[in-house]
This record gives structure tokens, sequence and C-alpha cells, in this order.
């Protein structure tokens, strides 16, 4: 069942995880994989030690983001299919608005699992391409993009970023991935949180889409919010 809440409860939903996490791993370094390095958003924890690095796509607008993050160590960009990354290296992966913006997804999100140690966590935030938000952001032609994007964000959001909403970029779609790979969602909840939301403009945009479409894509949220658990055996099977 999935829930609707606020950006400073999934804040807190992610850190209860890795403090529970931590628990179990009885202490050490938390070595964490940031795939989707566009928004800013370390990971505020205390008395854990992290070790934090980063993947993403070769982009200009992420470029810019990485020359002023300081929590990272080291960091790649490129092909996220072919991108050097160590087998069973991260304890936690955090997965913020990647899948949504990249082709084949689904090959992205399988590497970045092998670099996933056995137990550890995904988390995942990303737009949800059945929202109003969503299907806003994939049919408007890329000529147009820039502008608007400059009109209806506030400035110094990263972008405009591709957009590609595979089927993975969907509850739907994330589920059945999850199911055939043998992982488990521990959270599934829905928040509103789209740059477009910044500004008066946006948000009547965004409900003008949903009153389009009679509502089979809603206003209500923008974004997925999913705390992913690899089991700890290689063929362990959720039931």
């Amino acid at each position: 069942m999935s829930e609707v809440r606020s950006v400073a409860q999934r804040g807190d939903l992610f850190g209860q995880r890795i403090r529970e996490h931590c628990a179990v791993q009885l202490g050490g370094r938390l070595d964490v994989l940031v795939a989707g390095c566009a928004y800013d958003e370390p990971l505020v924890l205390e008395h854990v030690e992290t070790r934090l690095s980063g993947a993403d796509e070769d982009h200009p607008a992420i470029r810019r983001v990485l020359e002023e993050r300081a929590d990272l160590v080291s960091w790649s960009l490129g092909d996220l299919r072919c991108v050097p990354l160590p087998p069973r290296a991260y304890d936690v992966i955090q997965l913020s608005f990647l899948l949504e913006r990249v082709r084949h997804a689904e090959l992205v999100f399988d590497r970045l699992l092998q670099s996933l140690r056995p137990g550890g966590l995904v988390l995942l935030r990303m737009r949800d391409r059945r929202s109003a938000y969503g299907l806003l952001d994939r049919i408007t032609p890329s000529w147009l993009r820039r502008p608007l994007w400059r009109w209806l964000v506030t400035a110094g959001t990263p972008g405009p970023l591709p957009a590609v909403y595979e089927p993975l970029a969907s509850s739907d779609g994330m589920h059945a991935f999850c199911l055939s790979r043998g992982l488990m969602i521990t959270d599934d909840e829905r928040n509103t949180s789209g740059p477009a939301r910044t500004r008066r403009l946006g948000a009547a945009t965004v409900a003008a889409m949903a009153r389009l479409t009679r509502g089979r894509y809603p206003s209500s949220h923008d974004e997925i919010t999913m705390v992913i658990r690899k089991p700890q055996h290689h063929f362990a099977r959720i039931l």
C-alpha cells in the first residue's frame, strides 16, 4: 500500500532505514553510491561514518552541480551501462531522479544493483510517468522544454534534463522489476515535490494536465519514493 507523505517525512524514512541497517551491521563505515548527482541531497546521518561516491550520465547541468558538491569523495560520468562500478562495493545506493531520464533503465538499474552488497538498501526517488507532471514532462517537445523550464521552475534547479520515462519509472514497472529480481520493497510512498510545483504557474499547468486526462494522470503526486532491500542470499525470493 502506497502512502502520500511530505518531503520531510521522506527524509526521515531514509534516515530511519539506514539506522536500522547500521544496527544490524554492528557499526563500521557505510559506503554509499549516489546514482543521480543532479540534485545535491546529502544524507544527514548522526554518528554514522559514510563514504559517498557518485555516478551519473555525462550532462552539462550535472557537471555544474558536481563542481559544487563537497560530499562526494569520487564520481564518474558516462554511459551507466558500462561506467566502472566495483561489484558488491556499496551498502546503500541513493538513486535520485535518474531512472526517468535515462534510456535502457532496466539495464542501468541491474548494473547498479551488481555494485550493492547483499542485504544492502536502495533509497529510490523518481518522477512517476503515470502522474500529470510526468506526462507533461515527457510529452513536451525538446525545443520547448528549455524556455518552459526558465518560466516554471525556481532558479538554481538543474535542468532541463532528458525526459525518457520508460515503463520502469512507474509504480507498476518498479514492482514488476523488483519481483523478477527477488528484491523486497519495504516502503512505497508518493510525494509532491516536482520542480514545476515551486511556482504558481507550474502548479496550475500540472493541475490543468490532470483535468485534461480526466484524472488518469493525477496531480495529487509526482514523485515515487521507495526503500528496496537486496536479499542476503542470491537465490532468495520474496513470496
